[in-house]
């Protein structure tokens, strides 16, 4: 009894003691736009307590005996403050801070403990010192990640990384803003993603993360994922031409609807146009056209409860070259730009609805809701194989679907704390539902004429799942993330060409996350992150198989560091292992990709970032892995077209008066293209220019693609075709060429 009495004795007196202590609350808001700023480290310094600013910029510290201190804001891209401030008994003191942009200096970043599980200083220190000049530029964002464009400007780009052939993505789950970009059971292959719906000067920051360690992200995060963060505001209206060769002009213009008034009460919307047009550098014009609309509100519904409302339209339409056989050019069959049937090409579209709300109740939850939905179609003519199965009419296939899809992401999260221990508990729902019309695949003939169709239905696939996530931070220091993910499928097919009745399979699949983060001090943190994955099969490929596993797990590790030996380098480093119980591999004589057998990869990541000067910043990825099928015999075991050494890298001038710009190369070494490497895809090494001079009221750019003029390959493929008039099929290297030289002038003006 006598523990008891005196336990209950101490928790009275603690109780009475803390109830006379004082508490420091406040917001902290961007300075140009109003809006609340997330992520901003307060520190109160000298005493050891630190915290991170909510969803709505708020932050808190309680418990404080009355005294002055001093509290310190720092987030990157944005000048520090320290501001003083006095704590009385019993009291409440409220401060509220505007932070202001600034240049980013590298002495001044600092890696958080805090931080550490959603920690993007690579990316944010990316996207504030490189210029973005098109979407392409924005994947780039990812360390590693490498891109190629193989059927003219609006194909979805084939996508690297990380020792993936990934395909249109397969393993690498894209998103921006939240709403999912992959399209699931997609009509050219699993997982296709178009990112040609974003206009590039409304990216605000790319947040990603390599290998399957994030317990929101599900499917198709083997490899890693990223989402797009799209500006809530813009800083001005604009408006921006561009032209260059080959044919090239773009226009892109961007509204502030609310303006200053709107600011006022933390408000914005804007609404912004982009069209395109291009003949492109191949002999065949690619009369490539595209249009994008978009708009955005950003609101409040209560004091507690931020409204983001967003729309888009996106459509698109060009010819393309296709790929070419070596041997096509080699004999002056036709050239290293041409094409072999000129009536390839494509058409797309896609509208989006998007709508979300964070609310921060008064007791601590934080509440988000999101509902998206997107209307998508999609047309495309291809020729892989020209007259391997058909010598009169040739192979041309033609690939098409009509999609909605609809969803929903919610989550509910709380921090607690026990002692100076902190609990951040956060549980999610969500759902996600495609439902196609008229998936189809036919041999056709001139883009007019249908010869036969080969597969023809309806699709309904449904994606449902629910995750519990903690985060435990012990310390400043040492940080603990547990979380684990239920995904349920259901897969349905109508087949159109036979009078069967519908076909449907289901599967689930549970994926554990367990990370760790040890923060030595402000320029050194140690990590290791593990964590099972997947990504879904087509549901033609699991209807067909009757039900049998469509849910193929993936197991991955990181040990990594983050590392400033110097204030002014950075270092991100990591040893990283992934295995595949079933692989996506390209079939080039179909021009599908077809799952296969076990895999494994594992290998070396290497970022640097150096601020070389004031204005001056240096850059460089290095990225090497070792990727192999596990069941296949010594020497065959090779994966067509997975990546064995990439580097990218430059050098960034910013914040030198009205110059601007960057020097920057990509290097892809060479890499086996079929299972026995046999045939290889050559690397290539290529430079990209950007300048630009910035004034108050307007700006002048000029950005040259492939500045040295290299003749490269940009795609390349082993496939087995036969030429017309050939009388056997030959495998061997088809390619797209990359872009020559390519200039490129831009003009924007800013109306204030």
């Amino acid at each position: 009894m006598k523990p008891l009495l005196l336990s209950f004795l101490f928790s009275i007196i603690t109780s009475i003691a803390y109830a006379h202590l004082g508490s420091l609350e406040g917001r902290v808001t961007d300075a140009g736009s109003g809006l609340p700023l997330r992520g901003v480290s307060v520190q109160l310094v000298g005493i050891g307590k630190s915290t991170l600013t909510d969803e709505l910029g708020r932050y808190r510290f309680t418990g404080l005996v009355a005294s002055g201190y001093k509290l310190e804001f720092s987030h990157i891209g944005y000048a520090p403050q320290v501001q003083d401030v006095v704590v009385a008994n019993e009291l409440t003191t409220k401060v509220q801070i505007k932070m202001a942009a600034s240049p980013v200096t590298l002495s001044t970043v600092t890696i958080s403990g805090l931080k550490a599980p959603d920690q993007q200083l690579i990316s944010s220190l990316d996207i504030r010192i490189r210029p973005i000049t098109n979407s392409q530029e924005i994947l780039r964002i990812v360390p590693g990640l490498f891109i190629g464009q193989h059927a003219g400007g609006g194909k979805a780009e084939q996508i690297f990384l990380r020792g993936f052939d990934i395909d249109h993505g397969t393993d690498i789950r894209l998103s921006v803003d939240g709403m999912p970009v992959n399209m699931v059971s997609h009509a050219h292959g699993q997982g296709y993603a178009d990112l040609h719906f974003v206009i590039p000067e409304l990216v605000e920051n790319v947040d990603f993360k390599k290998g399957p360690y994030t317990t929101d992200k599900g499917n198709f995060t083997t490899a890693g994922w990223a989402d797009l963060k799209t500006k809530k505001t813009l800083e001005h209206s604009f408006i921006k031409l561009e032209g260059g060769q080959y044919g090239t002009f773009r226009a892109v213009g961007g509204l502030d609807l609310l303006g200053q008034k709107g600011k006022e009460k933390n408000q914005s919307a804007y609404l912004a146009s982009e069209y395109s047009y291009s003949d492109s550098y191949f002999d065949n014009p690619q009369k490539f056209k595209r249009f994008n609309l978009q708009g955005r509100y950003h609101g409040h519904l209560s004091s507690n409860t931020n409204l983001t409302l967003s729309g888009s339209t996106f459509w698109s339409k060009w010819n393309h070259s296709g790929q070419i056989p070596e041997r096509a050019v080699e004999s002056g069959l036709t050239g290293f730009f041409g094409s072999v049937d000129p009536t390839e090409g494509g058409q797309t579209s896609r509208t989006n609805l998007n709508a979300e709300t964070v609310t921060v109740t008064n007791s601590g939850y934080t509440i988000k809701n999101q509902l998206f939905y997107s209307n998508y179609n999609f047309e495309l003519y291809s020729n892989f194989t020209f007259f391997l199965k058909d010598s009169i009419n040739g192979d041309q296939i033609r690939q098409k679907e009509k999609r909605d899809l609809y969803g929903y992401n919610g989550s509910i999260s709380r921090t607690n704390y026990v002692s100076n221990i902190s609990f951040t508990t956060t549980a999610g729902l969500q759902y996600r539902q495609d439902l196609t019309r008229g998936t189809e695949l036919s041999h056709t003939k001139n883009r007019t004429e249908i010869l036969e169709r080969q597969q023809y239905g309806n699709i309904n696939e449904i994606n449902a799942a629910a995750y519990l996530d903690e985060l435990i931070q012990f310390s400043d220091n040492f940080s603990l993330n547990a979380g684990v993910r239920l995904d349920y499928f259901r897969n349905q097919y109508e087949d159109l060409l036979l009078t069967t009745p519908k076909k449907q399979s289901t599967a689930a699949i549970v994926s554990p996350k367990l990370n760790l983060y040890y923060t030595v001090n402000p320029g050194l943190q140690l990590y290791f992150n593990s964590g099972k994955s997947f990504h879904s099969n087509d549901t033609r490929v699991v209807v067909a198989e009757n039900g049998r596993q469509t849910l193929p797990p993936a197991y991955g590790f990181d040990a990594g560091t983050i590392f400033k030996p110097f204030p002014k380098l950075l270092i991100n480093a990591a040893a990283w292992y992934l295995w595949l119980q079933q692989e996506f591999v390209y079939v080039g004589d179909e021009g599908v990709v077809e799952p296969s057998g076990k895999t494994r990869r594992y290998g070396l990541d290497f970022s640097m970032r150096y601020q070389l000067s004031r204005h001056l910043y240096a850059d460089l990825d290095l990225n090497a892995a070792k990727p192999r099928a596990i069941d296949a015999e010594a020497g065959q075991d090779y994966l067509p077209l997975a990546p064995i050494l990439t580097s990218a890298g430059g050098l960034s001038l910013r914040n030198s008066g009205a110059w601007s710009g960057s020097l920057r190369y990509r290097y892809m070494g060479s890499r086996p293209a079929n299972e026995d490497n046999s045939i290889v895809a050559k690397g290539y090494f290529v430079n990209d220019l950007q300048l630009n001079y910035t004034k108050s009221r307007y700006a002048f750019g000029l950005s040259i693609q492939n500045l040295f003029n290299t003749r490269w390959k940009e795609t390349q493929f082993a496939t087995e075709s036969r030429l017309k008039g050939e009388t056997a099929s030959v495998e061997e290297i088809h390619f797209t060429p990359g872009t020559p030289f390519a200039a490129k002038l831009s003009f924007t003006y800013f109306l204030k």
